[in-house]
């Protein structure tokens, strides 16, 4: 099986692949001070409850855009699974596909691995949305060249600021409104309004602004852990892809597989 690795700013997602299919997946908070160590107690007991043990890993796959995280995460794959690991956009696993930018070596492992799966996933140009700790928008042609995007804050981040600057304001979770108004009439309505309709604001006027850029029809693809909260309250994604990072790196391991 491949144990693929996606270490993004705020979260470790784990996912075992077999055959191509997601068997299990499991997420931890990114720390880039934790050791192989602590990350082989984790995984070998949740591996255990799946009913498989760690020889069943014969292939690992990272992907991280936390360099201080990346030294551990080979530590376990290479102490504990005993293999080497593929590091996304290192040889064997390189990118593949043209990125059309100013500074290439700049883009993010999480991006790069995103508009590989998309474009075998989908048609014609794409837009891909990337709920995380920042959220991003990138455009990849229809040929799969990357193309550019957009980093903005992150809804928590965004949060984040809005409450550690301001006293007053409580610490509210992250929901769609009851309803559709944009009057609240307290103050938590009031600060849920500005961050949830507030944001899909941005991501539909982003999004628009990038069509019109674009010049040619481009299909829209979600992702990420927050992509949830969206998908239901605006049209203008026209799919979305939870597992599209991991997918990627599936396909990245299985390029190098066949490859030898």
């Amino acid at each position: 099986m491949l144990l693929a690795v996606d270490a993004g700013n705020t979260n470790i997602v784990f996912a075992l692949f077999d055959s191509g299919d997601v068997r299990a997946r499991w997420r931890i908070a990114t720390d880039a001070r934790r050791t192989g160590d602590e990350y082989a107690v984790w995984l070998t007991q949740l591996l255990a409850l799946e009913g498989l043990e760690r020889s069943a890993v014969d292939r690992v796959i990272i992907s991280t855009v936390v360099p201080r995280a990346l030294h551990n995460l080979e530590v376990l794959s290479t102490k504990y699974f005993g293999v080497e690991p593929l590091i996304a956009g290192r040889a064997p696993v390189e990118w593949g596909m043209d990125l059309d930018v100013e500074e290439p070596q700049n883009l993010g492992a999480d991006r790069a691995v995103n508009a590989i799966a998309a474009h075998a996933l989908h048609e014609g140009d794409l837009i891909i949305v990337d709920f995380g700790t920042a959220s991003t928008i990138d455009w990849i042609d229809y040929r799969g060249a990357y193309k550019g995007g957009i980093i903005a804050p992150g809804i928590n981040l965004s949060l984040d600021a809005l409450v550690s600057a301001a006293a007053k304001l409580p610490r509210i979770a992250i929901e769609a409104p009851a309803t559709s108004s944009v009057v609240g009439r307290n103050t938590v309505d009031q600060m849920n309004i500005g961050i949830y309709w507030g944001y899909v604001a941005l991501i539909e006027g982003l999004i628009a602004r990038m069509k019109a850029e674009i010049g040619r029809p481009a299909k829209v693809i979600a992702t990420g852990g927050l992509a949830i909260l969206f998908e239901k309250h605006t049209d203008v994604f026209d799919a979305v892809e939870h597992d599209l990072t991991l997918r990627g790196l599936a396909m990245l391991a299985e390029r190098a597989h066949m490859g030898r």
